[in-house]
């Protein structure tokens, strides 16, 4: 659906520089547009995307983006990687957070391999003062371990929790960490039943909405490619499930992503 020139959108979390885009980005550009979507943010999952990811930056003036390795991409990292992560952020101010890193255990149960790769960059997020943007699947009791020890020792960034699909006891936790709660496509399933308690229970300050395209698009679009304009379906099933306006939660959700990533989000 398109939200209507009326309603502006950000697209917190999208992967467009993925080959399936090559065809047609033009098209979907013009998509999300025409969708409301004032802005996007293009998260990174290793180094070698970094140049690509600029480009389209370059090319698209609404784009931001991050830098940073994905906890599934461990293989990328190298003791030059945290270098080249910090050199490209200061490289760009369009670089305005730290990421896609985090941990995933459903996929893979290397968990002392993803640690030595995220601590780094929670290290470097703290450093450079930019907020992380934080994958987390089958791992919230660990993640919320680290994060612990990282906000009693006062060096524990802020952040969002990524296309958000814990329980809410999981959730408040993360929230007490001072983190943001991000929703994508996956709000908008019939049976994603936790992910419904957190869109309803979730501070109004504290939640984002996002695609993760090319991934998981919305109802009625599942299984398909996702793209940016579908960030309307998630604030439109946000709205319902928060029994407000489509409007109040685009705005809100709007406000929410540019406290978190800053001026140089908001600015086109």
């Amino acid at each position: 659906m398109s939200a209507g020139s009326a309603i502006q959108l950000v697209d917190s979390h999208c992967h467009i520089v993925f080959r399936n885009f090559e065809a047609d980005l033009d098209a979907v550009a013009q998509r999300w547009r025409d969708a409301g979507v004032v802005r996007l943010l293009h998260a990174c999952v290793e180094p070698s995307e970094i140049a690509a990811i600029r480009a389209l930056a370059d090319r698209f003036p609404e784009l931001r983006y991050s830098v940073g390795v994905h906890p599934l991409d461990t293989e990328h990292w190298d003791n030059q990687t945290a270098e080249r992560l910090r050199q490209a952020a200061l490289d760009d101010s369009r670089v305005v957070a730290i990421g896609e890193l985090g941990l995933d255990l459903f996929r893979q149960q290397n968990l002392e391999i993803q640690l030595a790769v995220l601590r780094p960059q929670l290290d470097l997020a703290w450093e450079l003062d930019l907020p992380v943007i934080i994958h987390c699947r089958d791992a919230a009791d660990p993640m919320l371990v680290e994060l612990g020890q990282r906000q009693a020792q006062g060096r524990c960034p802020r952040g969002v929790m990524h296309c958000w699909g814990g329980t809410a006891a999981e959730m408040e936790g993360f929230l007490a960490l001072g983190l943001f709660i991000s929703f994508s496509g996956t709000v908008t399933f019939a049976k994603a039943e936790d992910t419904h308690a957190c869109a309803r229970q979730v501070p109004a300050d504290r939640y984002l909405v996002e695609t993760d395209c090319p991934f998981l698009a919305p109802v009625p679009r599942r299984g398909k490619r996702n793209e940016p304009a579908y960030v309307a379906a998630v604030a439109e099933r946000m709205a319902d499930l928060r029994g407000e306006s489509l409007s109040a939660v685009a705005a809100q959700s709007t406000l929410n992503a540019a406290a978190l990533f800053g001026p140089a989000f908001s600015s086109v």
